[in-house]
């Protein structure tokens, strides 16, 4: 028998979004936010949309640098993962705080995260839809996995802290140091 369900936890339902990290630079200055609302918009060239509110320290960088890098965290490092999201980058070097290394990027100036499995270079394709919806498009110019990684244990967001691992799902808490 259904009942009726509150519209707040609809994104539940839905999103068993990909956790990743998008890293971003300005004036030397590295960034990492926590995301998972994104999706495949095309498949060649990539395009990826994705949802970064305007509140955020990373949509006025994507704004200005027209680039980002999307990581993909594993299980591994899920708890850093996490804890990204719950810091203002604006106020804090994310890469030293969570002990996250910046590895050089080939084709755009954010870096790369050295302890992810795979991170996504990406350009910004289209933001005509950022000033009402903050969804960005990008188009991925280079991608990087880590081959010696089989069977990846990747995070998927359900709501709050309630998460997924192959599956399963975990509750992480995101307090850290």
């Amino acid at each position: 028998m259904k009942r009726s369900y509150p519209l707040s936890k609809v994104y539940g339902l839905l999103e068993a979004g990909l956790v990743v990290l998008v890293s971003t630079a300005l004036k030397g200055r590295n960034n990492i936010m926590t995301m998972s609302w994104h999706t495949m918009i095309d498949f060649n060239p990539p395009l990826v949309g994705c949802v970064i509110s305007d509140r955020n320290y990373t949509f006025d960088i994507i704004e200005k640098t027209k680039q980002c890098v999307i990581n993909i965290p594993t299980l591994e490092i899920a708890k850093k993962a996490v804890a990204c999201g719950n810091v203002s980058g604006a106020k804090e070097d994310k890469f030293a705080k969570f002990g996250l290394t910046p590895a050089k990027a080939s084709r755009v100036k954010a870096p790369l995260i050295k302890e992810c499995y795979a991170s996504l270079e990406c350009d910004l394709a289209d933001a005509r839809m950022a000033g009402e919806y903050n969804l960005f498009i990008f188009k991925v110019v280079k991608a990087w996995v880590d081959t010696g990684v089989k069977n990846p244990k990747t995070l998927h967001h359900r709501g709050g802290e309630a998460f997924m691992v192959a599956g399963k799902t975990i509750n992480i808490k995101s307090k850290m140091a």
